[in-house]
């Protein structure tokens, strides 16, 4: 079976359930950029909450309304990469895998080598699913795909403000750093799951 899902910023764990368990998942590239969405943004729990980590992005000459997402540039402003990096020590520092998988993330965080951001989301996807261990068929849509093209259409399900339905999705608890404090936080991105879970992560997806 195959699925479609948007970009995104080291995604939400349901994102990458769809690369777990389908045959071949397509990520949309030809569809029209959207602020607030995964594309360029993740979630994480720290000691105060929940916290949203957000890749600032240029702004077209045509706007943003009117953008591809694989046209959509990564701006370099307020040294975000330090930020995003520093945020993640002070989360997950003191999880049980933070340690162990520090070295494979931390160059994307130090320099700018991705111009775009779809290249970016690609490239940690790329990563994130090798850490995971699991080999997904992914591909970059080479068109927009309209709704209703494909069954299983994960473009509106898999957001942060308004998620349509996803029946497929079932939320279950695993060990969290701050679980005792906040409580269970679900689907957040998939650095929390493996900086807690390490190894164990791919028996959740």
């Amino acid at each position: 079976m195959e699925a479609i899902v948007g970009g995104a910023y080291f995604a939400p764990v349901q994102w990458y359930q769809k690369l777990n368990r389908y045959d071949k998942v397509w990520v949309e590239q030809y569809d029209t950029y959207r602020k607030q969405t995964y594309r360029n943004r993740c979630v994480i729990a720290t000691t105060n909450g929940l916290q949203t980590l957000t890749v600032p992005v240029e702004r077209p000459e045509v706007g943003l309304h009117s953008c591809k997402m694989k046209d959509v540039r990564i701006s370099d402003h307020g040294k975000w990469r330090h930020h995003h990096w520093n945020a993640l020590e002070s989360a997950y520092g003191e999880s049980p895998f933070f340690q162990f998988y520090a070295d494979d993330l931390l160059p994307f965080f130090t320099h700018g080598r991705y111009e775009y951001l779809i290249d970016l989301d690609m490239a940690i996807c790329s990563t994130m699913c090798r850490l995971i261990d699991i080999n997904p068929d992914i591909n970059l849509t080479p068109r927009y795909v309209e709704n209703g093209e494909m069954e299983h259409d994960f473009r509106d399900s898999i957001d942060p403000k308004h998620p349509k339905d996803d029946g497929e999705f079932e939320v279950r608890p695993y060990y969290q750093v701050y679980r005792r404090k906040h409580g269970f936080q679900p689907n957040l991105s998939i650095l929390d799951l493996l900086f807690n879970m390490g190894p164990e992560a791919i028996y959740y997806l």
